[in-house]
């Protein structure tokens, strides 16, 4: 049975043994066969699938997403638009992201100058008081 190790696929991947056995456990890479040993034979293409997972996750695609990508490209009659769609929603997300960090870093600062300001006791200190459970300052 030809094929590729579990430790030769991590390796020209990039990535560890138990990062291919969550993608089969996930899903995203399909379960090779085994030999009569009971060692994965994955074939070449497991390599460059699990590059293309990295890649899209470093891009912040969700493995539900990523199998979505993955399933409109073996889909016959899907159109760049339908990937175009689907980077467009992840840039939008994206966005979010970002106005919601730049309203913590606002939050932040502002509590970070009250402390400036504060030179007594810890149990005086405007961050901590923040973080109370009630909220109350």
């Amino acid at each position: 049975m030809a094929g590729l190790t579990i430790g030769t696929v991590a390796k020209k991947a990039g990535v560890n043994i138990d990062t291919l056995r969550f993608y089969e456990r996930q899903g995203v890479i399909v379960k090779p066969p085994r030999t009569d040993s009971n060692y994965r034979m994955y074939p070449e293409e497991t390599v460059r699938r699990v590059q293309f997972v990295k890649r899209a996750q470093e891009l912040g695609f969700s493995l539900k997403e990523i199998k979505g990508l993955l399933a409109l490209r073996a889909t016959r009659g899907a159109r760049c638009e339908d990937v175009r769609r689907q980077a467009l929603e992840k840039i939008e997300e994206i966005e979010e992201k970002i106005r919601s960090l730049e309203a913590m870093k606002v939050a932040l600062e502002k509590l970070a100058d009250e402390c400036a300001a504060t030179r007594g006791p810890v149990s005086d200190c405007p961050i901590l008081e923040s973080l109370n459970a009630n909220g109350k300052r």
